[in-house]
């Protein structure tokens, strides 16, 4: 009895200890996550689902999984856009920091200061000629930063300063991130890394921060980093006031990009050069409510009369909303409209997301004339299988490809047009 009651005695100290411990040491139990996080192995396979059928208003989308892989995306790419779909022509990038072709992952090497703590990791990938750049979140002696890596050397091309906010106020999804081939440049967007409105959320109006921009990098410039790493690198704002820009593409020269709202107001903007979109200023969300971590504060909601650009559109209240691209060619010769195709991921309780959506605009393109969301149930769509400089890939029957997170990637038809 006392043998028992001895070891009852230390099992019960060292669970006190262990909480005790977690409690104030939230830091470095989330390293020891981020360690057995990027040390996990890939699982991934091929597939041959049953198609679903999902009516939409004009026609019917035909949904299929192809390949199964339990994690989120970063960038996926379809090396070959002449022929038909093809899995050996895949490159998949993943967001714990693995690349799988032909269905093999293998481990990116990457720097010691990367790491997947409050919700960070890969998240997007740069192509210019055959070299591929990462957009990492990283940590370094309490410093929280972004960093962009050459992956051929884990060459550090650019870091951001760090954030000013307490660690445990950072959160990496807001860091969110997409790019975009743009004429002799690379378009980059760059979050402020939060959920909720914090001090990060300040440096979408810093001139002298990168995040909550969209930035600018001359692909000359670029390449001459590359090649001598004693030159600096220079990330030009081409916009500011952004609050998590998660897609961003180019439709008959002109940029657009979609981004999160804080609970509510995520936004479809026309991106114009020098320009200001309000984050943290304007918003037509509110700073969630009390129950959910924001203190349920409303934003300033008329953008231009507080000197800021409006968005072509805003969801309220919000859809979770990722990527964003031009329309495939079966949907832009049937609409006969310029024409843009979105992902989205959760949304909240009052909009599911899940969906994809389908924005025609005008012919100036400066606002939204219908909009369309498909329901996918349950998928929480992330990234557009695409080529290099992210335009949307298509097979020769039309078909466009998408990842959702933790389940694969699938294939979607748009058949049935009446």
């Amino acid at each position: 009895m006392k043998k028992f009651f001895l070891v009852f005695l230390i099992w019960f100290i060292s669970v006190i200890f262990s909480i005790v411990w977690t409690f104030e040491n939230p830091e470095k139990v989330e390293k020891i996550k981020s360690f057995f996080k990027k040390n996990q192995k890939t699982s991934i396979s091929s597939i041959d689902s049953e198609t679903k059928i999902i009516t939409a208003n004009s026609y019917d989308v035909k949904l299929k999984q192809v390949i199964s892989l339990k994690e989120k995306t970063a960038f996926i790419i379809h090396n070959n856009k002449k022929d038909n779909f093809d899995i050996k022509n895949l490159e998949i990038y993943t967001q714990k920091g693995s690349l799988i072709k032909n269905l093999k992952p293998k481990k990116i090497t990457l720097p010691n200061h990367f790491t997947l703590q409050r919700n960070g990791g890969i998240k997007t990938i740069i192509s210019i000629d055959n070299k591929k750049i990462a957009l990492i979140s990283s940590n370094e002696k309490k410093c929280f930063f972004a960093s962009l890596i050459l992956l051929e050397n884990t060459q550090e091309l650019f870091r951001t300063n760090c954030l000013p906010e307490k660690p445990k106020n950072n959160d990496f999804n807001g860091l969110g991130s997409s790019n975009v081939h743009y004429k002799d440049k690379i378009l980059l967007s760059l979050g402020t890394p939060e959920k909720h409105s914090s001090k990060n959320s300040l440096l979408a109006q810093d001139n002298n921060s990168k995040f909550g921009k969209i930035l600018e990098i001359d692909k000359k410039e670029l390449n001459d980093k590359i090649n001598d790493n004693s030159k600096k690198l220079k990330l030009n704002i081409f916009s500011k006031g952004h609050r998590v820009p998660q897609g961003l593409t180019v439709l008959n020269g002109n940029v657009f990009n979609v981004e999160h709202g804080p609970k509510g107001g995520d936004e479809l903007n026309l991106v114009l050069k020098d320009k200001n979109y309000g984050w943290p200023k304007v918003s037509y969300g509110t700073n969630y409510l009390r129950n959910n971590g924001g203190d349920g504060s409303a934003y300033s909601i008329n953008h231009e009369k507080n000197g800021f650009e409006e968005p072509v559109f805003a969801f309220v209240p919000s859809i979770g909303i990722s990527s964003l691209n031009k329309c495939p060619k079966i949907l832009k010769n049937y609409y006969k409209k310029p024409c843009l195709i979105a992902l989205s991921l959760y949304g909240n309780n009052l909009r599911k997301g899940y969906s994809i959506v389908v924005f025609l605009l005008n012919n100036k393109m400066n606002k939204v004339d219908s909009l369309e969301k498909i329901s996918f149930d349950d998928l929480v769509l992330r990234h557009f299988v695409t080529d290099r400089e992210n335009v949307i890939y298509e097979d020769k029957e039309g078909n466009i490809y998408l990842s959702a997170d933790k389940k694969g990637i699938f294939k979607v038809s748009f058949v049935n047009f009446r």
